[in-house]
């Protein structure tokens, strides 16, 4: 028999995350209510933040957030092409530009020194990305921020768990370093609600807006109206989005939180190990943790020398029924973003690079050694002879 399939991801979810749905399913609140609000508590708690805001997916975190910075029409964001493609377009929700500076090769991150020269009069704030779950350089990007008086927004999508050492401490990306920090849970992410997203702040004016926003620019939420003794008509004073959670997501996402410390040690071990195997092939090089950082490891990615065909490497280990995935797309290059972005001084060399030499590897929960030899040895087979020798 073939050798079973190798998923790049497998979400780690089961008998618990069930039984914590029937709570919302068999009380007849299943949109958002009570679990929601208990979630909201809870990763707020986790990460160290004054407030955490649930909504739709990350995409939706994104957008609120960069209204909430006050972005609008013909304004200039700058971030990253090396991003899904959602960090882009949250942009051009709002009819902003993007301004797209390019990448640190071994973090895959926002380059801090690029980012002071792409500030125009137009710069209504600072999307930073903290790719595959490796946290960007905050300590240059905060302060460089303060002193142009921008909004720095994270784009945590990938980084729950992940930390940094802020101060001499460690600090989990979510606590507010920035203006606000955005989580998907996503079936690729660490945590998995089905879809569903998170903000965190440290300001009670934009989580307030956050929760304006995200329910219709509703003045009185419908927990409220459906809670109160007396008859209470809302009002809606400003033009709102549906980007509400639902009580069953958020019931899912309170048993995640609590598997969260339990996957975070797994994968760090896994990492550890892919690293130790790969460390000496030659043809790859195994993903750089700064010092200052502590990865969640949502990605493992390897980079190919300059003579592997990322394509080929791939299709071969497809062949071995090895799941793979190329490095992260570049904005740029998509036909929705030729005249929709301006580029920021220097080019982006270093994110197309990443883009055509990079290759994530599986990595989940479940994953065993066994699976990961396999991989190992597939990887191993499917480089050029010129590579490996």
């Amino acid at each position: 028999m073939p050798d079973e399939m190798i998923p790049i991801i497998r979400p780690f979810i089961g008998e618990a995350e069930a039984e914590a749905a029937r709570r919302p399913i068999l009380s007849g609140w299943l949109t958002q209510g009570p679990e929601v609000a208990a979630f909201e508590k809870e990763f707020a708690a986790y990460v160290g933040a004054p407030h955490a805001c649930a909504v739709s997916n990350c995409t939706t975190a994104l957008h609120l957030s960069l209204l909430a910075a006050g972005v609008g029409a013909g304004d200039e964001v700058i971030t990253v092409s090396h991003s899904f493609i959602a960090t882009a377009s949250c942009i051009r929700y709002c009819g902003a530009i993007p301004v797209f500076v390019d990448i640190l090769p071994r973090t895959f991150n926002m380059d801090p020194e690029l980012v002071e020269a792409a500030i125009t009069p137009r710069t209504r704030a600072i999307l930073c990305v903290h790719q595959v779950g490796m946290p960007c350089d905050l300590a240059a990007l905060v302060p460089l921020a303060k002193k142009h008086g921008l909004p720095l927004i994270e784009d945590a999508a990938c980084a729950v768990g992940s930390e940094i050492l802020w101060n001499g401490n460690w600090e989990k990306i979510g606590k507010p370093h920035g203006d606000a920090a955005c989580f998907s849970f996503h079936p690729r992410k660490l945590m998995c609600t089905g879809d569903g997203g998170m903000i965190t702040t440290a300001s009670q004016e934009w989580d307030a807006r956050f929760r304006l926003l995200r329910q219709h620019g509703m003045s009185v939420p419908d927990t409220v109206r459906h809670g109160s003794r007396e008859v209470i008509f809302e009002s809606y004073p400003e033009v709102g989005f549906n980007y509400r959670m639902t009580d069953i997501q958020a019931a899912v996402g309170r048993e995640q939180l609590k598997r969260l410390p339990e996957v975070l040690e797994r994968r760090r071990m896994m990492a550890a190990r892919y690293t130790r195997l790969l460390s000496n092939v030659p043809g790859l090089e195994p993903p750089f943790e700064p010092s200052w950082a502590r990865t969640n490891w949502q990605s493992y990615t390897v980079t190919l020398s300059e003579d592997c065909n990322q394509l080929q490497i791939m299709q071969a280990m497809l062949d071995q029924n090895i799941a793979t995935r190329r490095g992260i797309m570049c904005s740029h290059r998509e036909a929705a973003y030729h005249d929709a972005y301006r580029m920021g001084p220097g080019g982006l060399k270093h994110s197309e690079q990443a883009q055509e030499r990079n290759i994530l590897l599986p990595l989940y929960h479940q994953f065993t050694e066994e699976q990961q030899d396999r991989v190992v040895g597939a990887l191993r087979s499917a480089l050029p002879v010129a590579a490996v020798r």
